[in-house]
């Protein structure tokens, strides 16, 4: 979905919908496959500001709200795990890209730089992709965790096993193991 930035944010422009996940192939990459299938949609509200600048030309801002829910590998378990994603974020639209980096260095706000054909749906994925954890995982996670190769049945054996380094315990306090 293009956005002429200028002209959306002189008529103060609305616009609010609802992207499918499996749209947003990046952010769909990324997911667990239940949830690229799932019929949860990544819902947004985009508004379009003018803000008159003294003795200058008017800045343009859009303000760009969006949620998502998206299932994710748990880096514990490796079941899904829900990430809820949420994003508020305003951008200000400068006329040249030169301009966007000498205002992004003293402002906090993100700046752009302003074009005739903003891709809406790909701005978005952009800033629901930096909001998804680094190390998705579960608070608590569903099913114990277990070393690599041991399964949930092998916890008797294990039990019973001697100890790798009962032996050396042994040695140390001078007798042989039994």
């Amino acid at each position: 979905m293009d956005l002429d930035v200028r002209a959306f944010a002189q008529q103060s422009g609305h616009l609010e919908g609802e992207f499918a996940l499996a749209s947003m192939s990046r952010l769909a990459d990324l997911a667990h496959l239940d949830s690229v299938a799932s019929p949860l949609p990544v819902t947004w509200i985009v508004d379009g500001e003018e803000r008159a600048v003294s003795g200058g030309e008017p800045q343009r801002w859009l303000h760009v709200t969006a949620q998502a829910r998206v299932w994710m590998d748990c880096q514990r378990c490796l079941n899904p795990v829900e990430q809820r994603l949420s994003v508020e974020r305003s951008f200000l639209f400068a006329p040249s890209e030169e301009a966007a980096a000498e205002l992004d260095a003293d402002i906090e706000e993100d700046v752009l730089a302003l074009t005739r054909s903003l891709d809406l749906r790909a701005l978005i994925e952009d800033e629901l992709l930096l909001a998804l954890p680094l190390v998705p995982t579960h608070e608590i996670c569903p099913q114990p965790l277990l070393p690599p190769g041991q399964d949930l049945h092998d916890n008797d054996e294990a039990e019973a096993a001697p100890h790798p380094f009962a032996a050396l315990a042994a040695l140390k306090r001078g007798g042989l193991p039994n």
